[in-house]
């Protein structure tokens, strides 16, 4: 079979990716052999190619997220998606790749409503967004301000926000935005909340000034809850206005989770797509590529980050 795989030549070196020629996982009990037919390229797997995760084995295939059908084992014949926690793509070869294996309880059922495409695209976001959300000790009766809520992390929490009956004001750059992130004060909120502020924000784009600013904006006993951080880069708080008014700062990594249970939360999200609670991902924003053009599309998602690719394997 075709795969990615990266490599290092020794501690520190630079970490290169290749396209290889390998053999088929042979499959073991308790395990699934998956053909994969969609792999999204992730911006932590763009990370992992440049050693951003020092936990990383080498030679190791990338690629976290996946959708594909059960070709030996249990169910075979089964469309399934998954996602990687803190092993797979790390020190247990990921996705990027023409076949893989993952146990039998790390993997969901793919939504019937949803392409391949679509959702090899769920993963890592809509898991971040639920296990940020739920870390924030997300209520009904919450007003969520997501700040980045365009993007791949955020526009999942706006959907499973409002899919639990919350009031959600989305904080982006451009007029279809609720709050401009471009104002760093983030004084729309103000407006919006009738100067009440919000009960809970997550943050996930990670820039300080907003995040202060996105600070002076919750009510009593508010949560802030954030995905990412900049390297070196210290925040500071006014820790009086954290303790009076009961204010919470929180962190959500979801590479500190199983394969396992994130599964689980992939199981809920298929009945939630089903179902109509929850819309799939556009296709269309992703540019879908082969699998031996991949090595091109992780210099260029490199390089623009905005732009989305998704490995495209009939």
């Amino acid at each position: 079979m075709q795969a990615l795989q990266l490599t290092r030549a020794t501690a520190g070196a630079p970490v290169i990716l290749s396209l290889i020629t390998t053999d088929v996982p042979t499959p073991m009990p308790g395990h699934l052999l998956i053909k994969v037919h969609a792999s999204a390229i992730m911006p932590s797997d763009v990370l992992n190619s440049r050693g951003g995760f020092p936990y990383t084995r080498f030679p190791r295939i990338p690629g976290r997220d996946f959708a594909g059908t059960i070709a030996e084992g249990p169910r075979a014949g089964e469309e399934v998606y998954g996602t990687s926690g803190f092993t797979y793509a790390f020190t247990i070869d990921g996705f990027h790749a023409e076949y893989c294996l993952v146990r039998e309880d790390e993997v969901a059922r793919k939504p019937k409503n949803l392409s391949f495409a679509q959702a090899a695209c769920v993963g890592v976001p809509f898991t971040t967004a639920a296990l940020t959300l739920r870390k924030a000790f997300l209520k009904q009766s919450d007003t969520v301000l997501v700040i980045g809520g365009f993007g791949s992390v955020g526009s999942a929490v706006v959907q499973l926000a409002r899919s639990k009956g919350c009031k959600v004001l989305l904080a982006a750059r451009g007029e279809s935005a609720d709050v401009s992130t471009d104002d760093m004060e983030l004084t729309a909120v103000d407006n919006l909340t009738g100067g009440q502020g919000v009960d809970v924000v997550i943050d996930t784009i990670g820039i300080p000034a907003l995040v202060g600013a996105a600070i002076s904006k919750l009510a009593q006993g508010g949560r802030l809850a954030f995905i990412t951080a900049p390297r070196d880069v210290n925040l500071t708080v006014d820790m009086k206005d954290f303790y009076r008014h009961e204010k919470c700062l929180i962190g959500c990594n979801s590479l500190s989770y199983s394969a396992q249970e994130l599964a689980r939360l992939m199981g809920e999200f298929t009945l939630e797509f089903e179902n109509g609670k929850l819309i799939a991902p556009r296709e269309e924003i992703w540019e879908k590529i082969p699998l031996n053009q991949a090595v091109g599309a992780y210099q260029r998602a490199l390089e623009d980050s905005s732009h989305k690719y998704l490995i495209v394997m009939p």
